[in-house]
């Protein structure tokens, strides 16, 4: 998760209609729904390893993975939201350096102490893999998804954060391209991002490539540019899809349709459109004062935390099989036990990571580069 984008938490009902090519006076609206909704796909994936790490038998099993099982769809769902949140929040005369710089700002920080957990793990604990000093480096450079035998070193995880990483190269280039299209454009943009989506599940499917392509990073663009083009349609006040209510709904038949086709790269076949209806609903809703579930203040804070959330919960459930074993397979009564004891002690590591690197490592690497003074602008000569 990753996803690595963040909406602020404070709701507002401006209009979004902002002329798309005219520089905006003043920040765009914040949309706290889809801070809300970050928790609830790192909910998704949380369940999803739990489910992998086999904590619940008979039953209580078969329940978990009927609800979980699609859990790796939510990563999709960071992909598109991504794109739509980094277009949303696109500031007028933006320069690539800059907005790298902010997105440095934003992920490397706690990508390089869960590494560095993931590391003194891997030296220290038992049923956890060393990795080379070319993984290991692969994975602190964000490029290690590129590569099928390294995507998952250090801190599983963070392969998606290698995929945010080339979408972060592109975007300013896209933000180029895109921002002078209007609402047809964009659609035909939306089209043929879903039908990408379909011809890489195909190509997945067919083995074309020789290998799963799930963590490729050109595999999952097609999900980015899906958000950019919907985001597009919002800035523009040209969205025109159902409602939260019915694209939630949308979302989740198509979440729990994963099961009849595959838990591979095909799974994101069935919740690309809902997803990529559901952020843009739920953008809407906040911008025009709708009702939105989503914008409660409880879930807009854990939508806060859904990124250290994301990269430390799966190193929680590793460190666990040193106390409980591999595969454990406990009943319903202690599976619920130790469920909760490493989601808790997962969401309290995620607060720690917040708000004793994530907040504070951002804050002064941008503050260095907002603190140089500009040179005063001399006035023109007259000849």
């Amino acid at each position: 998760m990753t996803t690595a984008t963040r909406a602020t938490s404070t709701p507002s009902a401006t209009s979004a209609t902002t002329p798309a090519n005219s520089p905006r006076s003043a920040p765009p609206p914040s949309l706290p729904s889809l801070t809300g909704l970050r928790w609830a796909a790192a909910l998704l994936v949380f369940g999803l390893h739990v489910n992998n790490f086999r904590y619940f038998d008979g039953t209580a099993g078969r329940v978990v993975t009927w609800a979980f099982g699609a859990g790796a769809t939510g990563v999709s769902f960071f992909f598109v939201l991504s794109g739509f949140v980094l277009t949303w929040s696109a500031r007028p005369g933006d320069r690539a350096p800059a907005f790298w710089r902010r997105r440095v700002a934003r992920i490397l920080p706690v990508h390089l102490v869960t590494a560095g957990i993931a590391l003194l793990m891997a030296c220290t604990l038992e049923h956890q893999s060393k990795p080379s000093l070319p993984q290991g480096l692969a994975n602190v450079l964000l490029v290690h998804s590129w590569w099928r035998p390294w995507w998952q070193t250090l801190d599983p995880v963070s392969w998606s954060l290698a995929c945010e990483a080339f979408f972060y190269a592109l975007f300013p280039l896209l933000a180029l391209l895109l921002r002078r299209l209007g609402a047809r454009g964009a659609t035909v943009v939306a089209g043929l991002s879903v039908s990408a989506v379909l011809a890489v599940a195909w190509v997945n499917a067919h083995h074309w490539v020789g290998q799963p392509i799930d963590s490729l990073p050109l595999a999952r663009l097609p999900e980015f540019v899906l958000g950019v083009a919907v985001a597009r349609l919002v800035l523009l006040d040209r969205w025109r899809g159902p409602g939260l209510e019915a694209s939630l709904a949308l979302a989740v038949v198509g979440y729990f349709l994963v099961p009849q086709v595959t838990t591979d790269y095909r799974a994101t076949t069935c919740t690309v459109i809902g997803f990529a209806l559901l952020i843009p609903a739920a953008a809407v809703a906040d911008l025009r004062s709708l009702p939105s579930l989503w914008r409660r203040p409880r879930l807009v804070r854990l939508g806060e935390l859904s990124f250290a959330f994301y990269m430390v919960h799966l190193l929680v459930l590793r460190a666990g099989t040193n106390v409980i074993g591999v595969k454990p397979r406990f009943g319903l009564t202690e599976g619920l036990a130790v469920t909760a004891l490493a989601f808790a002690v997962s969401l309290g590591l995620s607060w720690l990571l917040h708000e004793t690197v994530e907040r504070p490592a951002r804050r002064l690497l941008l503050r260095r580069r907002a603190a140089r003074p500009r040179p005063a602008r001399q006035p023109a000569q007259r000849g």
